[in-house]
């Protein structure tokens, strides 16, 4: 009879065979279910830099770290991270190779589909003034990895997907809700807190990247003044408004660059940038390479 311990152990392995079965070469491969997306990394030489968007991710072998604002999350095959806001992110897998790669699922989640659950459940959020970061570390437990397994497990039988795949990610986010970590997503559904008047300034930065800043005007979508934005801003995202538009920018820009033949100067403008040479800084206090390093680095 197996332990706890070794079933999850067993789990663990069947999650990274599927995941490797299904991802052959390295990159974020999307899935015919939707929302699932399979990850593989066999080098850590080229940090990646996203948006990272709601949703879950499960190391299925390996191990990762990713740098919030200047917060350094580590996490592996005993943890799984969870993000509840749009948060830029930069991370690298640690220590991958072609025999031993990093592999990992993402799941994305949808605010209705956690509030449609919370509902239904009666997994309420506590009315407090208590808020919690927008991404977190939680320790992965068997009910989780089971359903996690599953999911990537309809990937071999696609008649399935249409009518099983549902029910397994609502499982999945219901295991979510119950961990201890499930004030993270219960906040989402607190109508007029704190949370979702600062999910809403994210929402319009992210919008209007390449324009000023105005915090006023921030301030006032979210019905607080400017102080209480930057204190509740810095708490759910690591960083202040100037620099969560900075790293948008700088993304942005990295994007343009590795798949448009523009100048960087031309660019720099384009998301925001009045001085060529401040852009430049930033890029490569950000990326580790000034922008023409970067791109021959990819040529």
């Amino acid at each position: 009879m197996l332990d706890e311990d070794q079933k999850t152990y067993f789990k663990q392995l069947e999650l990274a065979k599927l995941v490797e079965k299904f991802s052959v070469a390295d990159g974020d491969h999307i899935t015919p279910i939707p929302s699932l997306h399979l990850v593989r990394d066999s080098r850590s030489d080229v940090p990646v830099c996203r948006i990272q968007k709601p949703s879950l991710c499960i190391v299925a072998q390996g191990e990762k770290v990713i740098m919030l604002a200047n917060e350094r999350y580590q996490y592996g095959v005993s943890d799984y991270l969870a993000v509840s806001l749009d948060v830029p992110i930069t991370g690298r897998a640690v220590d991958p190779s072609p025999k031993v790669p990093y592999l990992a699922i993402r799941l994305d989640l949808e605010a209705n589909q956690i509030f449609q659950i919370m509902k239904e459940t009666e997994l309420l959020p506590e009315n407090n003034k208590k808020y919690h970061k927008g991404l977190f570390v939680g320790k992965m437990n068997h009910a989780l990895l089971d359903a996690a397994v599953r999911l990537v497990g309809l990937l071999e039988t696609p008649k399935d997907i249409p009518a099983l795949a549902p029910l397994v990610i609502r499982e999945m986010i219901y295991r979510l809700l119950s961990d201890d970590h499930g004030g993270v997503f219960k906040q989402i559904a607190l109508v007029g807190n704190k949370y979702a008047s600062i999910a809403e300034v994210v929402e319009r930065i992210k919008n209007n990247y390449d324009e000023p800043l105005r915090i006023e005007e921030l301030a006032e979508l979210g019905n607080m003044s400017t102080s209480s934005l930057y204190r509740h801003f810095k708490e759910l995202t690591a960083m202040t408004p100037v620099q969560y538009q900075k790293q948008i920018r700088l993304q942005e820009a990295r994007r343009r660059l590795l798949t448009e033949s523009t100048h960087v100067a031309d660019i720099a403008f384009e998301v925001g940038y009045e001085s060529p040479s401040q852009f430049s800084r930033e890029y490569a206090r950000l990326f580790g390479f000034s922008p023409v390093s970067d791109i021959k680095r990819f040529v």
